[in-house]
């Protein structure tokens, strides 16, 4: 199956994988705290929590995003859905940059693939200005100047 604007469906795949890893960061995080002695165990545990709690929101608005740019093609719903996108790849980039442990930096590099393949995915909507986003192969762009519709002959 290729997807051509199912924005919707991308972001909805975005939202749970990345709740997900966002959930095994948190409980990493968390037990990586309360197994080292000299650090206090509930005082991380509430902002791992809050943390995630968040993560989780802000990928729900941005499925939510998806699934309105997909549904009404609309300029105005896409420019907002890449725009939150884009902030999610800056956001990436620093923590792939930033990140001391594997899980978060392996995180941070799928959240960015995510991330392009929906703005990729809504540029289409927005070039395609609310009609059917559709591909032409060179082949059939070829075929279609050399003969013209029996109606013009």
């Amino acid at each position: 199956m290729r997807f051509r604007y199912e924005t919707g469906v991308i972001t909805l795949v975005q939202f749970i994988v990345l709740s997900l890893l966002s959930l095994v960061n948190s409980l990493y995080s968390i037990i990586s705290t309360c197994i080292n002695h000299s650090s206090p165990c509930v005082e991380n545990m509430i902002p791992s929590i809050l943390l995630y709690i968040l993560i989780a929101v802000w990928f729900g608005i941005v499925w939510l995003l998806g699934y309105t740019a997909q549904e009404r093609r609309t300029r105005k719903w896409v420019v907002l859905l890449m725009g939150a996108e884009f902030a999610i790849a800056m956001v990436a980039l620093f923590s792939i940059k930033h990140h001391s442990d594997w899980l978060g930096a392996i995180t941070s590099t799928i959240d960015l693939i995510f991330a392009v393949w929906v703005i990729v995915l809504a540029f289409n909507l927005f070039r395609s200005g609310g009609g059917r986003v559709v591909a032409h192969s060179r082949g059939a762009q070829r075929r279609r100047r050399r003969h013209p519709p029996s109606s013009q002959l």
